[in-house]
């Protein structure tokens, strides 16, 4: 098997780390996690993000075949469907996205969100494996954060979504819908009985106290070493009741539910009204009283 090709895309805005791998023999490539832009303020969109991959991918002459999530992203919206009209890409994600739209479906009023995972074009299994040119990409189910997180695991190369974050940072909540410390705990160690070489790729970063850059890339050996919430020693018990807790005081996403309605129907936007407007839907919580 050949070497991985790995291009980094950091969006600031939403700290997401987005993926441009290849195969070099092939020239086959496939983009992970892309971002589209969202002002929140004005409601804005824009490609800016996936636009910058399309153009490296075209300037090293390869051809994006898959558009992969490694989640229903609560922080960014994807640049999913704008690429596969790009490139005709497939776009896949875990099986697990069924039970994240069973939950998102009703409550963001997304009845043209299909409820059986098929605004994707490929749902995944644990231990499927795709096709990229010469190389093979292989779906590791590593459920916690959400449902229908997987990681992607290419030779000696790793893509955990937001399993893990850098060692300095720590590991991922798992107070939405369906997420599961205990699940997360499991995911982890598989992740981390992988062999101490194996290069993990974050998708997010956000400069832990005293690092002054943004980092995404990490092995296998330096989690178990200095990660303080998964490093060896840690048991399931003592993890469940860290991140539990510090989950209890997290705020809500700034983006959740403007993200969680465009990444269940695989980054495609919300149908357009008679007058060609979309609208995004955000539940409202809480003793309101009668609007006057």
């Amino acid at each position: 098997m050949g070497e991985l090709a790995i291009r980094a895309f950091f969006d600031e805005a939403t700290n997401t780390v987005s993926y441009l791998v290849a195969d070099p023999a092939t020239g086959a490539a496939a983009v992970i996690d892309p971002v589209l832009d969202y002002n929140p303020a004005s409601g804005e969109i824009a490609t800016r993000s996936s636009e910058a991959l399309l153009a490296a991918a075209e300037a090293e002459g390869w051809s994006i075949r898959w558009v992969l999530e490694t989640h229903a992203h609560a922080d960014h919206l994807s640049g999913a469907a704008f690429i596969r009209r790009k490139t005709g890409a497939t776009v896949a994600i875990g099986e697990g996205i069924l039970d994240v739209q069973k939950v998102f479906r009703p409550l963001l009023a997304a009845k043209d969100c299909a409820a059986d995972g098929s605004d994707f074009d490929r749902v995944l299994a644990d231990g499927e494996c795709l096709d990229l040119g010469t190389l093979n990409i292989e779906v590791m189910a590593t459920p916690g954060h959400t449902p229908a997180c997987v990681s992607y695991r290419i030779g000696d190369a790793v893509f955990v979504g937001d399993t893990l974050f850098m060692p300095d940072y720590g590991t991922a909540r798992c107070d939405f819908p369906g997420g599961s410390a205990r699940r997360l705990y499991a995911s982890i160690r598989k992740l981390l009985s992988l062999p101490d070489e194996t290069r993990l790729f974050m998708c997010h970063d956000y400069k832990a106290p005293g690092r002054d850059t943004f980092a995404w890339e990490t092995t296998v050996a330096e989690q178990k070493r200095s990660n303080p919430h998964v490093h060896d020693g840690i048991g399931e018990e003592e993890f469940v009741a860290l991140r539990e807790g510090r989950d209890a005081g997290l705020p809500v996403p700034k983006l959740l539910y403007p993200a969680i309605q465009v990444n269940i129907r695989a980054g495609r936007l919300p149908p357009a009204d008679a007058k060609g407007r979309r609208h995004l839907v955000i539940p409202l919580s809480g003793a309101v009283g009668e609007a006057r």
